[in-house]
């Protein structure tokens, strides 16, 4: 019993000091940042937007483009077929039909590049944002004393003196002055390797 007791008594005194060690954690000091007012506001985020915007335009202009003339080809080889009333159609028409059928794939390919395209430009603005956003925490932090930043929209409710959007949104603008807003080529899919 007692080689018991002397275990027991080694064992609690072994864990008091790693008690105390985790009771030393120091009080967290928590500043909220609201990130979409700082992704909408920023100066270079509204021209990138904007940019975005235009190539969005100009994608479904291009788009109503292409289409025009498809649908009214379309329509008139339909309109021929028809006419044959179930008979087979000459080479002349299924010629035609095939030509059309070759550029309706034409402009679905060059539609799908360009949204593929805008959807990495979009992708790209944003892995600048975070680039920069990324040592703008830690210098806000440290400048209002804070050891945990927290997005505003995962929280309840926040009193405005642990808000620091403006503060983000200040060096953020003057961190990044402008956006590039063409994401760089894609990398072109390899090959497999025939042996």
């Amino acid at each position: 019993m007692n080689k018991f007791l002397i275990s027991a008594a080694v064992a609690v005194t072994a864990l008091t000091p790693s008690a105390a060690i985790a009771q030393a954690i120091p009080a967290a000091v928590i500043a909220v940042v609201d990130l979409e007012r700082v992704t909408s506001q920023c100066n270079a985020c509204k021209t990138a937007t904007a940019a975005l915007r235009s190539q969005v335009t100009g994608l479904e202009n291009r788009q109503k483009a292409l289409a025009t003339p498809l649908e009214t080809e379309g329509k008139a080889i339909q309109a021929a077929v028809n006419a044959l009333n179930g008979k087979e159609p000459d080479a002349a028409l299924q010629a035609r039909a095939k030509a059309w059928e070759t550029k309706r794939q034409q402009a679905a390919q060059e539609v799908t590049r360009q949204q593929q395209q805008i959807q990495r430009n979009q992708q790209y603005i944003q892995q600048q944002v975070a680039a920069k956003l990324r040592p703008i925490y830690q210098q806000v932090m440290q400048r209002r004393g804070a050891t945990v930043l927290m997005e505003q929209g995962s929280t309840l409710a926040t009193a405005s003196s642990v808000d620091v959007t403006n503060d983000v949104l200040a060096a953020l603008n003057t961190a990044m002055p402008t956006l590039a807003t063409t994401a760089p080529a894609a990398p072109a899919q390899q090959q497999p390797q025939g042996r």
